[in-house]
């Protein structure tokens, strides 16, 4: 700590505590004798390289000076924000007072707010970062890890969900959890094979996005966003379907239906910032859809990597793709109208 504060000429350490929200790097609220901090810890590998940390902190200053609400990183004593102490990478970035709110705080002209806001990311993206294609796109998690332009293959898909269930079978002693992955588990196999002729073709047009746009990410002072953060997983991938990926968290309800007039309010805004055609959004929603029809990374964390820190979120998320892919035409109406 010592040596990360002389770096950044940031005073002597008074308190510091994690914070508990990051599912891949590990960040603490730094309070220290010239001010509050946030220090991140680029722990995770696939995004850890200084490289890429240098590129996401490089995106954010210049949007920054696009007006678009960021936290950038600081320098240290020699010009760089990437400090590499003990092998580890680390940045430190202004203490952002704020809170997290999810899609059902907020009024439909908040949800418009918010889809300009993504909007006005992919717009500014487009401006200050290289053309497609020069950096590699880091993989979110809900990927299959293919290229982001292929979409999963069912067979692919059954095999995994027989796996996975062995492992729910295997596991002892059984649970709640357990129960539920069982039952989504028979139930999406049930509906991927009634559904298996409608696998979408390969992506189209692609750009600069966040890669993990959440509730989790953004900071609101009031009711306006005062900070988008977590720039891990920046990359080039396909824009429309960032925009319905982040619609389909803030937006999902806790029995998984999405609040559609949110949605609704949050397209609109998003489709005229950021210049996407309603035929942009419409196969980006069938992707998406897809997506989560064929998605079990919450399943794989739970039983392949023993972690749990994503099991509060499941029976929202594996309920949402039953009731998507009954209500489809409602929701691609609620994203292009």
């Amino acid at each position: 700590m010592g040596a990360l504060l002389r770096h950044y000429r940031a005073g002597s350490a008074l308190t510091c505590e994690p914070v508990d929200q990051g599912l891949l790097n590990r960040g603490y609220r730094l309070c220290t004798t010239r001010g509050r901090y946030f220090l991140k810890h680029h722990f995770d590998p696939e995004t850890a390289h200084p490289a890429a940390i240098d590129r996401q902190h490089r995106a954010t200053r210049r949007l920054a000076d696009l007006g678009v609400p960021v936290a950038p990183p600081l320098p240290g004593r020699d010009g760089r924000t990437v400090a590499v102490v003990g092998g580890h990478a680390y940045a430190l970035h202004p203490w952002i007072d704020g809170r997290h709110r999810h899609g059902g705080q907020l009024t439909p002209t908040q949800c418009g707010r918010l889809g300009a806001l993504l909007g006005a990311v992919h717009a500014g993206l487009e401006q200050v970062m290289p053309a497609h294609g020069r950096a590699p796109a880091a993989r979110a998690e809900g990927t299959s890890g293919a290229d982001p332009a292929e979409s999963a293959d069912p067979a692919d898909t059954f095999a995994l969900i027989d796996d996975l269930l062995a492992r729910v079978r295997r596991h002892r002693p059984a649970d709640s959890f357990d129960e539920l992955a069982r039952h989504r588990l028979l139930e999406r196999r049930a509906l991927l094979a009634r559904h298996a002729d409608r696998r979408p073709p390969r992506g189209g047009a692609v750009g600069w996005v966040h890669g993990d746009f959440h509730p989790f990410n953004l900071l609101y002072k009031g009711d306006a966003p005062a900070a988008i953060v977590d720039w891990d997983r920046l990359g080039v991938r396909p824009r429309a379907e960032e925009a319905v990926r982040a619609a389909a968290i803030f937006f999902v309800r806790p029995g998984g239906p999405l609040d559609l007039p949110r949605v609704r309010a949050y397209a609109r805004a998003y489709r005229r910032t950021a210049g996407a055609t309603p035929s942009q959004l419409a196969a980006a929603v069938h992707r998406v859809w897809w997506e989560r029809l064929n998605d079990f990374w919450m399943l794989r964390w739970h039983y392949e990597r023993g972690d749990t820190r994503a099991d509060p979120q499941f029976p929202a998320a594996s309920a949402l793709a039953v009731w998507w892919t009954r209500e489809y035409d409602a929701v691609r109406d609620a994203f292009v109208e």
